[in-house]
């Protein structure tokens, strides 16, 4: 099942701060940027805000311009995205314009609020129990199931920071107001704790323009996550290797593969693919690790990505990928496709990895795109 892309929006100060601690909500930014969100909330397929931010601003989360809602009518969308909130004690007013206001509502609690929930705004919303506790994995799986490719979300910091510390969060995408709060107590963006890669984890920029008077910044996260389980940045990286597989010069008898070596820190450390600078049987993994120094202490902690499972046994090469990448001593990788029985049965290059102790994440939702520059090799397997 594929997740939401995940795109964070906020204003904030240039202290980075989301309002003041005056009794009127502080308007950070201007028409021209007004306009702006609105756009960004047409293209999305669900908003989301949490349940302080619905109690403290009493959003509306429409889309105001008529042409847009008429442009999405015509795309055979509702007009309005679907809105969201999320509350784990489900006390909330169902006065409030989130709930009186355009478009479907969903909200998602625990198990313990539900019945409150169902109280209070049940009638005009479906209410979902995620368990024990919101579990922002089974809420994004879960809006997946129901169709949303683009999540927006709205804020406020407590959202914003658990999904980002969660690596959750594709994108963030903030306007920065050319003014400084100043107050220490003050509400700001993220709240403090554990991000991935710490302080020295870098995200990418993907761009940045002029709003009115606010600067539109947008960051992608890069540092690479540790356990099984795929973060925003193992899909960016995994994307960019299954692009690379589209380099590969074509072959009858082997896989287009592409792969990305990254660091811990998100620095991308190697990249290769498949047939790279004209030798007819080199992998892409291997052509990758070859452009690193044996003795690069990064390589240790930093992560493969790989469009097809790396290969567990070959015959042009004294050694398969997995065994490269064990030797080589990185500790994780993360993979699309499992290798189908075109040209070995029974590969399993995972197994592989998994014995020697390396970490595998697999992202199922990449496979399409790794497949795609195989096609002509698949006869039927899919």
């Amino acid at each position: 099942m594929s997740r939401p892309y995940v795109l964070l929006s906020a204003a904030v100060s240039l202290d980075g701060c989301l309002d003041d601690t005056g009794p009127e909500r502080l308007l950070l930014s201007g028409p021209e940027d007004f306009d702006r969100v609105d756009a960004v909330r047409a293209a999305s397929d669900a908003i989301l805000v949490g349940a302080g931010t619905l109690r403290a601003d009493r959003p509306r989360l429409l889309v105001n311009s008529p042409e847009r809602r008429a442009k999405r009518v015509a795309e055979g969308l509702p007009a309005y995205p679907l809105k969201v909130t999320v509350s784990a004690s489900g006390d909330l007013d169902a006065d409030d314009p989130f709930w009186t206001t355009g478009g479907e509502r969903l909200l998602y609690t625990t198990d313990e609020g539900a019945a409150l929930a169902h109280a209070r705004v049940g009638g005009v919303a479906e209410v979902v129990a995620l368990g024990p506790d919101v579990d922002w994995e089974a809420l994004l799986d879960d809006l997946g199931g129901r169709g949303v490719r683009r999540l927006m979300v709205e804020g406020g910091a407590r959202v914003h920071t658990q999904l980002l510390q969660a690596g959750f969060a594709d994108e963030l995408r903030l306007a920065v107001a050319p003014l400084v709060v100043g107050e220490p107590d003050a509400p700001r963006l993220f709240g403090p704790g554990a991000y991935p890669g710490g302080p020295r984890g870098r995200m990418r920029l993907l761009g940045s323009e002029q709003v009115g008077d606010v600067i539109v910044t947008r960051y992608a996260p890069t540092v690479p996550g540790t356990t099984r389980a795929a973060t925003a940045a193992d899909r960016h990286w995994l994307r960019l290797a299954c692009e690379l597989a589209a380099d590969c010069p074509p072959s009858e008898t082997a896989f287009s593969v592409g792969a990305v070596v990254v660091a811990a820190d998100g620095t991308e450390l190697a990249r290769g693919h498949s047939r790279e600078a004209g030798d007819p049987v080199v992998h892409a993994e291997e052509a990758a690790l070859g452009k690193l120094a044996p003795a690069d202490p990064r390589v240790a902690t930093a992560t493969v990505y790989s469009s097809l499972e790396p290969c567990a046994r070959r015959a042009s090469r004294p050694k398969p990928c997995a065994r490269l990448i064990v030797e080589a001593g990185v500790r994780r990788v993360v993979t699309a496709w499992r290798e189908p029985d075109t040209f070995v049965p029974g590969a399993d290059g995972i197994g592989v990895l998994a014995e020697a102790g390396v970490t595998v994440a697999q992202v199922p939702a990449l496979a399409e795109a790794a497949m795609r520059p195989n096609l002509h090799l698949m006869t039927g397997e899919r």
